[in-house]
């Protein structure tokens, strides 16, 4: 049976960048506004919060140890987050001052894919970029995008998924792994009509595509196809990523926020802004890639 529990009582803004950790066996999360990361160790309930200087729109774990974050002022290495420093790597737009960078990931070769996003919600002024681990060089892969979202891969690395969650659209291209590159940009799902709108996702084992439903209270899984099969509740509005994490891969963990609440919100929903688990989904995420630099 599918079953929904809040977990911290987080109180975000802005929860983002979900990801599953299993060297200490916890999931880690950033609030992109109130410029943090978290943690969450399901063994022992602790909740850890550290505060960054500006804001984290997503980040992953490196080979080398420590984090590979993308911040407002783009690309950076955190070694150690008790004693905070930040090297900075690139910024990748530089003279763009309503942009800023939000959801990335990894792909299996340790690149780290990354979008920004029009801090203003409105117009196609941000890009999607890959940031290379060995020279570290940044390349722009893709424009004309409002708000960068949903970054996952196929099981087979034949395809990476991309959402721009104001243009009311998730999209496939066909991904080579071997050289980082993508091709062949089509609509995936189309979200034009519907309550809410795609935000974070992950992929599991068997290829299905899995979002946050951002105004829209579910995570939604689609097949390969672009069908969607399942709908699940949760007790927020705006759900802002899922990502599979426990030991086996079997718990789709929830991030939310407070945001865009209206009035009354507050007592519609209590739990915003929290960290969810959801369990008895019958499905099984695959490990999140560290970045190879």
């Amino acid at each position: 049976m599918v079953q929904v529990e809040c977990l911290v009582e987080a109180g975000d803004i802005l929860g983002e960048g979900a990801i599953w950790n299993p060297s200490d066996s916890a999931l880690y999360w950033c609030d992109n506004l109130k410029s943090n990361i978290q943690r969450y160790t399901p063994a022992t309930g602790e909740h850890r919060v550290w505060p960054m200087p500006e804001e984290v729109g997503s980040f992953v774990f490196r080979e080398k140890g420590g984090i590979c974050a993308a911040m407002k002022s783009g690309y950076a290495f955190i070694d150690d987050l008790d004693n905070l420093t930040i090297d900075y790597i690139v910024d990748p737009e530089p003279d763009s001052p309503r942009t800023r960078m939000n959801d990335g990931k990894c792909d299996r070769r340790g690149r780290f894919w990354c979008g920004s996003m029009d801090a203003e919600l409105k117009d196609p002024l941000a890009s999607l970029y890959k940031l290379e681990p060995g020279d570290l060089s940044c390349h722009k892969m893709d424009t004309d995008i409002i708000c960068s979202n949903g970054i996952a891969w196929s099981p087979d690395d034949r395809i990476m998924y991309f959402a721009d969650t104001r243009a009311e659209s998730v999209y496939a291209y066909d991904y080579d792994i071997e050289t980082g590159t993508i091709a062949n940009k089509r609509v995936f799902i189309s979200t034009e009509g519907m309550p809410g709108r795609a935000d974070g996702a992950t992929v599991d084992t068997e290829g299905n595509y899995w979002f946050a439903h951002i105004h829209g209270s579910k995570i939604l899984k689609y097949d390969p196809n672009g069908k969607c099969v399942l709908e699940v509740d949760v007790p927020v509005i705006q759900p802002t990523m899922c990502s599979f994490g426990g030991d086996d891969l079997d718990v789709l963990y929830v991030v939310s926020a407070t945001r865009f609440m209206q009035p009354g919100d507050e007592t519609r929903q209590p739990l915003a802004g929290s960290l969810f688990a959801i369990t008895g989904l019958g499905a099984q995420g695959i490990p999140e890639p560290l970045f190879a630099g």
